[in-house]
C-alpha cells in the first residue's frame, strides 16, 4: 500500500507542474489568469529560459503616470525569455569585459551595462549556440536584423506581458505589501544587488522582474507612444537623433514600491556615447523568437 501511494504521488507531480505553468493571457477583471502554454527549457549553452506562447493582453494602466496610458490591446507572437537576469558569470562567459560596480558574486546580475553592451552580449550568446546574431555590428547603432533567429533584448510589450503573467493588477502576485517576497527594492535591498533567483518567481517562473536591477528593452522611449502603438507586436517609436533614450523596465534595488509596478516605464540614456556612464541599477535579460520546431528540439534537449 505504501508503494502505491508513493507511485501515485509521483504521477501527480508532472500534472501539478503543468497546471502551475498553464497561465497566460490578459486575465479577468479581478486579475485572475487565463490558461496558455508556458514551459521551461534549457538552451545549448545551459541557460534556463521560459517559453511564453502567443497571446493577447491589455498593456498600460489608467492608474499610473501619464506615459502608462492609455490602456490598449496588444497581440504578441510566442518567445523565449531568460528565467533570470543576465549574471556576471553569463556575461563574462561571452568574453566581454564586465562593467559592473558589484563583482563579488558571479550569480549577481550584471549592471552598469550600456545598451550597446547588452546587445553585444546577445550577439555573442547567439554565436556560442550557432544562431544568427540579431544585431548588425558593421553598422552604426547596431541595428536589428529582423530575420535573424538569435538572442535580442525584449520589446517593451514582451517585457510587460511576461511580468504580468496573465494578470491585470499593478503586481502580478497581488498587493504591494507582498513585494518583499518577490523583489529586492529600496525597502529591503540594502543599497546593493543580490543573487538572481533569491526572491519568489512570478506565476510563469520568471525571477527578479520587479527588482534587483532594472532591465533594458529594445524600444526607443516615447512618453506618448501608447496612443499610436500598433496592436500586433509593437516595437516602439522610430529613433530620432543619434542616441535616443531607450526603455528600461522593472524596479531595482534602489526603486520605490511604485517604481516596481508592472506598468511603470522609464526612458534612460543608453550610455553608448558617454564615457562616464554609471547606472549600477540597470541590467537586462534576453529573449528569442522561436519556431514550434525549434521549441520541440529544445524540449527534447531539456529532458
Amino acid at each position: 500500500m505504501q508503494r502505491l501511494v508513493k507511485f501515485t504521488f509521483l504521477l501527480l507531480i508532472p500534472i501539478l507542474w503543468l497546471s502551475a505553468c498553464d497561465n497566460r493571457q490578459g486575465g479577468g477583471a479581478d486579475g485572475s489568469p487565463e490558461s496558455s502554454e508556458v514551459l521551461e527549457v534549457t538552451t545549448k549553452s545551459g541557460i534556463a529560459m521560459i517559453y511564453i506562447g502567443p497571446g493577447e493582453f491589455t498593456m498600460g494602466t489608467p492608474r499610473g503616470d501619464p506615459d502608462e496610458a492609455p490602456e490598449h490591446a496588444v497581440e504578441l507572437a510566442g518567445f523565449l525569455m531568460d528565467k533570470f537576469e543576465v549574471t556576471h558569470a553569463m556575461y563574462t562567459r561571452a568574453e566581454l569585459p564586465n562593467p559592473s560596480h558589484w563583482q563579488d558574486d558571479p550569480r549577481k546580475p550584471v549592471e552598469q551595462v550600456r545598451w550597446r553592451g547588452a546587445r553585444l552580449y546577445c550577439n555573442e550568446r547567439s554565436l556560442m549556440e550557432g544562431l544568427e546574431p540579431c544585431y548588425d555590428e558593421a553598422r552604426s547603432g547596431l541595428p536589428r536584423i529582423a530575420e535573424a533567429n538569435g538572442y535580442r533584448l525584449p520589446t517593451e510589450a514582451e517585457w510587460e506581458y511576461a511580468a504580468r503573467a496573465g494578470t491585470r493588477s499593478d503586481y502580478s502576485f497581488g498587493k504591494a505589501g507582498q513585494l518583499r517576497q518577490y523583489a529586492w527594492f529600496a525597502g529591503n535591498g540594502g543599497k546593493r544587488t543580490h543573487r538572481v533567483g533569491t526572491r519568489r518567481p512570478n506565476a510563469w517562473g520568471l525571477h527578479d522582474l520587479y527588482g534587483n536591477v532594472s532591465e533594458w528593452c529594445e524600444d526607443v522611449y516615447g512618453p506618448d507612444y501608447y496612443r499610436a502603438s500598433p496592436a500586433a507586436n509593437p516595437a516602439g517609436p522610430e529613433p530620432e537623433g543619434d542616441d535616443p533614450k531607450r526603455v528600461i523596465r522593472g524596479g531595482s534595488w534602489r526603486a520605490s514600491e511604485a517604481m516596481c509596478r508592472v506598468t511603470f516605464r522609464r526612458g534612460e540614456k543608453t550610455g553608448d556615447t558617454d564615457a562616464c556612464f554609471f547606472t549600477d541599477y540597470c541590467g537586462f535579460r534576453c529573449v528569442r523568437t522561436i519556431t514550434p520546431e525549434e521549441l520541440k528540439q529544445l524540449q527534447g534537449q531539456s529532458r
